[in-house]
């Protein structure tokens, strides 16, 4: 008896087709446009979740230096001040401190560095 595969192909194609929603133009009707896209905007997706991180530490320093540099420092001095001390604040909640709290970020700058 011959086997016939509507079934599965339909199921493929509207789970792809339903990954491409959102989209403009032919990549929301066509298959073919769909699968192209939707795999590309997958491998963006993995790519950038790991830029994501690399970009949020670049703004955590700048963010720190910024302030630092108001309270008569720079970033490295500061980093180093607070490994000598073993003060154990990592850069997104300095950044934060720095944003939010800057009496905090202050009292922190003086501490570390003496």
């Amino acid at each position: 008896m011959r086997i016939k595969r509507g079934v599965t192909t339909s199921r493929r194609h509207k789970k792809v087709l339903k990954q491409a929603k959102g989209m403009q133009h032919n990549r929301t009707r066509s298959f073919r446009l769909a699968r192209q896209a939707v795999t590309r905007a997958l491998q963006y997706s993995y790519r950038d979740r790991r830029n994501k991180k690399r970009d949020l530490r670049s703004l955590w320093v700048t963010r720190i230096n910024a302030a630092a540099r108001e309270n008569d420092t720079t970033y490295s001095r500061l980093m180093a001040g607070l490994k000598a001390k073993n003060i154990a604040l990592d850069r997104k909640i300095l950044a934060d401190l720095a944003v939010r709290e800057p009496e905090a970020f202050a009292a922190v700058v003086k501490t570390s560095v003496k």
